[in-house]
């Protein structure tokens, strides 16, 4: 539980740093964008089907990790239907009161970090800790970028550099929350904990084809977000061989 917490406040702050580029630098180009949100999918995708999802697959045959990968898509599906929210991505013409467009984003970035948070929790207490800190350090790398979703619409909207920064910074504080809460899941499910594994592989791989992936390819003939999620990809691979 300790490490878990620890481990998903330390991915959550790391959407600070996306944050402190956008108060570092006076623009950011959309095609660096497009390419990070590409790194952020690979990441996303490598940590749900390598990481997450093959532990699954390997424990308990196929019914539980199929079950599990369904929930996990669902669990977003209806967290996003349910919570009136604004997508956290590049808008630079997001309008309204400013008290009403922090809101939102807040029901967004609360959204978008559930599933990785979830998905740090159930692989320390599921699958180890050497595959805990695989996760954590794939989802620390996507949270960058996830910063720069955050920071960058409300600078946009006219908010200040550091006012953007600390929205960005707070927005992974629930990443840690998150986390206990798979570990208290894992705890709970006992035996199918590889049901749990591919619940947190399935919310992980819906984030990065339901908002990642087509967020980046706002240029289609851009090829600099597949490098981007290549890229991603093999990150986590080569972590996952390191430890």
């Amino acid at each position: 539980m300790h490490d878990a917490l620890l481990a998903g406040l330390l991915a959550g702050l790391a959407a600070g740093v996306g944050g402190a580029l956008v108060a570092l630098l006076p623009q950011i180009p959309r095609r660096l964008y497009d390419t990070l949100l590409g790194f952020s999918a690979g990441v996303m995708l490598a940590t749900g089907t390598i990481t997450l999802l093959g532990p699954a697959l390997q424990a308990n045959g196929t019914i539980q990790p199929t079950l599990g990968l369904l929930a996990g898509a669902v669990l977003v599906f209806v967290l996003e239907r349910s919570i009136p929210h604004l997508e956290p991505h590049f808008a630079p013409q997001l309008v309204g009161r400013e008290k009403r467009l922090g809101l939102l984003l807040a029901a967004a970035i609360t959204i978008h970090h559930i599933p990785e948070g979830l998905a740090i929790g159930v692989a320390f207490a599921g699958a180890g800790k050497s595959v805990g800190t695989v996760v954590a350090v794939a989802v620390a790398l996507q949270n960058i970028p996830e910063g720069l979703a955050v920071a960058m619409p409300l600078r946009c909207a006219g908010f200040s550099r550091w006012r953007a920064l600390l929205w960005a910074t707070a927005s992974g504080f629930g990443e840690p929350l998150a986390a206990v809460l798979g570990v208290w899941f894992v705890q709970i499910v006992g035996p199918v904990v590889s049901f749990a594994l591919a619940l947190a592989a399935g919310a992980m791989i819906f984030v990065a084809s339901d908002q990642l992936i087509p967020e980046s390819r706002q240029q289609p003939d851009a090829k600099a977000p597949s490098i981007g999620l290549i890229l991603g990809f093999l990150s986590v691979s080569t972590l996952m061989k390191l430890v």
